[in-house]
């Protein structure tokens, strides 16, 4: 972590200084914003979090509630959810509170007694095969506390608005808040009471009922499946020895999915509650907690269940839906995006593939630094299209996912041919559910393949898989993307070339140009910022960290910034071998000896590669994404 560069800090450095609406944020909700975020879900207050980090956006976010959410359904976090928590500075204590999937075991009918259960296989979790982040399992509210602790800490001071509902919008053409908005009270002196406001734009994080979605006129596509289960949160004295394991149970008697909680105690538990006749008219949702417990008890036999404490507990059929487009853009229409939905506002699912939480976060993480880059001028609106065009096939994808897999737990043990089926599928799929798998198709933000050959380990358009390597300035070893925050900056990693820091090299010929008044850094810059406050521009050596001199390095990687011009130090590293590998970044990602450039966009996100000669293109690519603000400052005068 770095602080102090704007000077001294005695207090909690992750509470940062306050700027812009930040300084004096008005108590109660504004007539005019330029953002509201309807719904304080994971996506909503992710977004939050995001937009508190551009002060001089005006955000707010509403929540019907009266208060924080005191007990959440959901409560899978999948490694990707994890990596997202460590640019917001919050990763290692909601890891010390969660519980780490370490295994995930598999049980089945007893060949020898079918009526009996008995343990068919043990599979160490995925996440420990492709990430340096855990599998977790903690509860939703915690992941909204921490997400709620960054909006207010960071500097736009961004608080939600407890008691006020979303009732209805209308778009208007003209105007600077084209979207108007009417909310309602719903706590407080002034309950019932409805006023308008108006915004720029509007973003629906309401749930699978979303009243946003049902203004713009968009339609949840798919259907109900005729199979329902049973859920609940409990507090048990068992004999069954995986209590504390993540389990897959299939048995004569139906199926369940097992998860520990955080706590050491606590456990969820899906029930089975089998195929639902075409006339039930939901009449299933009403199926009382002893049902479900008498139903897990004849699943586990010969083991059994004494439940203490019931925490939670719904009956719910599995559902798959994705909104048809997740913007108020019809096809054809040339104006740009006013109207945004995200998480269950857009895809619903079963809850059994721990994806709904993890999915919605990411929505909002891509929409978050685009609202911010287009509301502080730094891109042109069109950019908000990609929005849309990013997430929409995510969201398909997780649900022809979640089929598979719900079809895989609800099937009978006499359709199951493979008893190790379940358990070769939960494997073989892990990139996807680890959230690893999203690969964003071509667009203003993300470059062509052309030069893909020279990273092959960082594919374009999907998320910036880290490496150790050796920060040059104290010899900590360290994973390079970890020092990425969620601030709303462009990363631009420069892979060296062989020789040296000091002598005349591909690098220090780009790290010229980098720093010339034709580069992205002067023209996309607005005036009067630090040169750091678009491009964290970074350097990567081949040599060992103490072959490397770090005020040898150009300039452009010993940036001076802050009020007190102070340098950083933070930004030349050496490709030393990690405790993953022996072998240094440039092989574990196959990056080129020649030198390579990698640009990841400010969620993560893999934009461009390029080689270290190719200025031109690296210009362009950033023209496409960036306003130049000269021009800007220009027209303006």
């Amino acid at each position: 972590m770095q602080f102090h560069h704007h000077g001294y800090v005695s207090g909690e450095p992750r509470v940062q200084d306050a700027a812009g609406i930040g300084l004096d944020r008005p108590a109660g909700l504004p007539d005019e914003m330029d953002v509201l975020i309807v719904g304080s879900g994971p996506a909503g207050m992710l977004l939050a979090a995001q937009l508190s980090q551009f002060p001089d956006v005006s955000a707010r976010i509403i929540e019907r509630r009266e208060g924080r959410l005191v007990l959440g359904q959901a409560d899978g976090i999948q490694p990707r959810s994890v990596e997202t928590f460590q640019a917001f500075g919050f990763a290692e204590r909601i890891v010390a509170e969660a519980y780490n999937i370490a295994y995930m075991n598999f049980w089945g009918p007893d060949p020898e007694n079918p009526a009996n259960i008995v343990r068919t296989a043990r599979t160490e979790d995925y996440a420990f095969k492709i990430s340096e982040f855990p599998h977790l399992i903690v509860n939703q509210a915690r992941v909204l506390d921490y997400f709620a602790e960054a909006a207010a800490h960071g500097p736009g001071r961004i608080v939600p608005d407890y008691g006020i509902e979303f009732v209805g919008l209308t778009l208007h053409d003209q105007g600077a808040y084209p979207v108007e908005v009417r909310v309602r009270h719903t706590a407080g002196e002034r309950a019932g009471e409805e006023r308008t406001i108006r915004a720029k734009y509007v973003v629906g994080c309401d749930g699978a009922r979303s009243g946003v979605r049902e203004a713009i006129g968009r339609k949840h596509v798919g259907g109900i499946s005729a199979h329902a289960w049973g859920v609940m949160d409990v507090l048990v004295n068992t004999d069954f020895p995986d209590w504390r394991t993540k389990c897959a149970i299939t048995s004569q008697a139906g199926a369940i999915l097992h998860i520990p909680r955080e706590g050491g105690y606590l456990s969820r538990m899906y029930i089975d509650l089998g195929a639902v006749a075409e006339d039930d008219d939901h009449r299933v949702r009403q199926t009382p907690i002893e049902e479900i417990i008498r139903r897990a008890n004849a699943i586990l036999h010969p083991y059994s269940i004494d439940v203490k404490q019931v925490a939670w507990h719904s009956v719910y059929e599995v559902g798959h839906r994705v909104t048809d487009k997740f913007d108020d853009v019809d096809p054809g229409e040339a104006h740009d995006p006013r109207v945004f939905l995200t998480g269950d506002a857009c895809h619903t699912h079963s809850a059994k593939a721990g994806q709904g939480m993890n999915v919605s976060m990411q929505d909002g993480f891509n929409l978050g630094w685009k609202l911010g880059h287009v509301l502080t001028g730094l891109s042109d609106p069109a950019l908000l299209a990609t929005y849309s065009a990013e997430r929409q096939p995510v969201a398909q994808q997780l649900i022809d996912f979640d089929k598979e897999w719900s079809a895989l737990m609800a099937r009978k043990p006499e359709e199951i041919t493979d008893p190790q089926d379940l358990a070769t599928y939960y494997l073989a799929t892990a990139e996807f559910p680890s959230g690893f798998m999203t690969q964003y198709g071509r667009s203003a933000v993300v470059a062509d393949a052309a030069h893909q050959a020279l990273a092959e380990g960082f594919p374009l358009g999907k998320r910036f898989k880290s490496v150790e390597v050796v920060r040059v300035c104290d010899g900590n070893v360290v994973h390079l993307g970890h020092h990425a925050k969620a601030d709303g900056r462009w990363r631009v990693y420069a892979f060296a070339d062989a020789a040296p820091a000091g002598e005349q090299s591909a690098l220090t010929s780009w790290a010229e140009w980098m720093a010339s008044d034709d580069a992205p850094i002067a023209r996309h810059t607005p005036a009067g910022a630090d040169i750091d406050a678009v491009f964290d521009v970074k350097a990567i050596y081949q040599q060992p960290y103490d072959a490397i001199e770090v005020t040898q390095a150009p300039n452009l990687f010993l940036p001076k910034t802050g009020p007190l011009g102070l340098t950083d130090w933070e930004k030349v590293y050496a490709a030393g071998p990690s405790a993953w590998s022996t072998a240094d970044i440039f092989a574990e990602r196959g990056l080129s000896r020649d030198g390579v450039v990698v640009v990841v966009r400010p969620d993560q996100y893999v934009a461009a590669v390029l080689p270290l000669t190719a200025t031109d293109e690296l210009a362009d690519f950033f023209a496409g994404a960036l306003r130049d603000q000269r021009a800007a400052m220009a027209d303006a005068s």
